[in-house]
């Protein structure tokens, strides 16, 4: 690499600009590695010339569209394009192209007969690259000098994120609020300050944890950064139906809000509650009550033991034995026992070297004699 080219990685668009500084020229590239919401075209290799004319473009985090081929080029994934706006036009990027974006387009419930498509223009050219970098370089100073205006006006509202057209003429503030907001003094102050067209969206906290973006406590990427779009709402009894500890520390997100994972597994936890019996009073047996200690949701196993408040021995038995011996107490009959199948010991970890200490590699220490010791005492008396 030339030392007098400077590479920045624009994860937030999912592209790499590339700028020499002797020239000043910018080249920006595609690196779909980085982009939110990224989508995998597993439809690649079955290219059958469907939806020829359809695209998904990406901006900027989690913003994106499906918008429709009118220019005489030939567009494919990765092409940054000029695009219509509301007002004016936006630069992008081409994420995804051919079936499966007519898979996109039925997930998102999109007629693709009776919806009028935004078009796409053409390719962006130079020229319009460098404006579209020149309009991502004020985002930053743009969201700090708006954060000071809302504070001064006193408006309880933060703003989380500010993004720029492609021609730098307009720019969509993101903000979160409780409540309704008084936007008319805000948006005239916006408009005298930075001289552009304002668009103000009101986001979840979710979606901001989405916008900005961080890794979870599972060590891999925010679920609302990496590929969900509608955010469905959650309650404890999620957690309660799964039998997990309600601490709101390991149940909050970043967000400060419940974690959207919890509801990921309610279905299965559901379906199989409804095969596990509810146990109210203890089980009946000929050497005396049995008492549930714990249940194994997932597994469709119930442990009980003799003892009300220990679980020292239990013994473990499937949801459909258990429902039976519902039924054979509630019908007076008792059987015999439940000592014979206890639950199976679980192997101790034994380490493959034995019991034997780590710091047998380290070489002995040689201990010094008492006799050495003693000798050179003697010489320094003789002295």
């Amino acid at each position: 690499m030339n030392n007098k080219e400077t590479i920045q990685y624009d994860c937030y668009r999912g592209c790499v600009v590339t700028s020499d500084e002797q020239t000043g020229e910018s080249n920006c590239t595609y690196r779909a590695g980085c982009c939110k919401l990224g989508d995998y075209n597993w439809l690649k290799a079955a290219d059958d010339g469907t939806y020829s004319d359809f695209f998904e473009v990406r901006f900027k985090n989690t913003r994106k569209g499906i918008y429709k081929n009118d220019s005489p080029q030939s567009i494919h994934v990765g092409d940054m394009v000029i695009v219509e706006a509301a007002t004016g036009q936006d630069l992008g990027i081409v994420t995804l192209e051919g079936p499966i974006v007519g898979r996109q387009m039925k997930a998102k419930g999109v007629d693709a007969e009776n919806v009028e498509f935004k078009k796409i223009l053409r390719k962006a050219r130079q020229a319009d690259v460098e404006k579209w970098q020149q309009a991502i370089a004020r985002e930053q100073e743009t969201m700090i000098k708006a954060r000071k205006i809302a504070a001064e006006l006193g408006l309880e509202m933060k703003i989380g994120d500010v993004e720029f057209q492609g021609d730098g003429t307009k720019a969509i503030f993101y903000y979160i609020a409780d409540g309704r907001v008084d936007f008319r003094q805000l948006i005239k102050v916006f408009a005298e300050e930075f001289r552009i067209r304002i668009e103000m969206k009101q986001i979840g906290v979710r979606q901001e944890a989405g916008l900005i973006g961080g890794l979870g406590i599972c060590g891999r990427e925010l679920c609302c950064a990496n590929y969900i779009t509608s955010f469905q709402s959650i309650s404890t009894s999620a957690a309660r139906c799964q039998d997990l500890s309600l601490n709101p520390q390991k149940l909050a997100g970043q967000c400060g809000k419940l974690k959207c994972c919890l509801n990921y597994e309610v279905a299965n936890y559901l379906d199989a509650q409804s095969r596990i019996p509810r146990v109210s009073e203890p089980l009946e047996f000929q050497d005396g009550l049995a008492y549930l200690r714990k249940t194994d949701i997932l597994g469709e196993k119930m442990y009980f033991s003799y003892d009300k408040s220990s679980d020292a021995n239990l013994y473990p038995l499937d949801a459909s034995e258990v429902r039976e011996i519902i039924k054979m107490n509630r019908n007076g009959i008792k059987p015999e026992s439940l000592r014979e199948d206890p639950v199976p010991a679980s192997p101790e970890f034994v380490t493959a070297v034995g019991d034997d200490s780590i710091s047998r590699f380290d070489s002995p220490k040689r201990r010094k004699s008492r006799s050495g010791n003693r000798n050179k005492r003697n010489k320094k008396q003789q002295q």
